[in-house]
């Protein structure tokens, strides 16, 4: 039999907190949060939409294209606005998306906001491939494009508050 923990166990992590902690581990790294007026499943129905919405709100993106869905690992290709390619690999599922490339990490999450709304948070970049580290040129900058380009998405649809 085991003894009872000596201090009270923590309170679970939404995906918002859990992607601060991830993005605290690569260096270089920046998140972007807002609220966002909308209810936390229009908001990643958006976000989630790796093939559609994905592409609309993130600024470098020209499209994405799911190769492979196991549970809630994901394998997809994509191609930048500039033509670059990545193949990510990664994890989606309610809420949170960690996906990485060789050259690229992308990290979205969305929580409920307890007095309405929906907290979202980005993160991503260039990283050094081998080492948890992400350049940071430009990378605020466009995390909050994406979040202006999230937030009329979500507008546009009529999802806001």
């Amino acid at each position: 039999m085991t003894a009872p923990l000596p201090y009270p166990s923590p309170a679970p992590i939404d995906a918002v907190s859990r992607l601060r902690i991830m993005a605290a581990g690569v260096r270089g790294s920046r998140i972007a949060e807002r609220v966002v007026p909308a209810p936390v499943e229009a908001v990643w129905a958006v976000m989630a939409d790796l093939e559609g919405g994905f592409g609309r709100f993130q600024p470098d993106m020209r499209g994405v294209r799911v190769l492979r869905v196991t549970g809630d690992r994901v394998e997809a290709l994509a191609r930048s606005k500039y033509g670059f390619r990545a193949h990510f690999r990664g994890v989606l599922r309610p809420g949170w998306c960690w996906l990485q490339s060789r050259f690229l990490i992308i990290g979205m999450a969305a929580a409920a906001e307890p007095g309405g709304g929906t907290r979202v948070a980005l993160t991503g970049g260039v990283r050094v491939p081998g080492r948890a580290v992400i350049v940071p040129f430009g990378t605020a900058a466009e995390l909050g494009l994406a979040m202006d380009r999230l937030a009329a998405r979500l507008d546009d649809r009529g999802q806001t508050a």
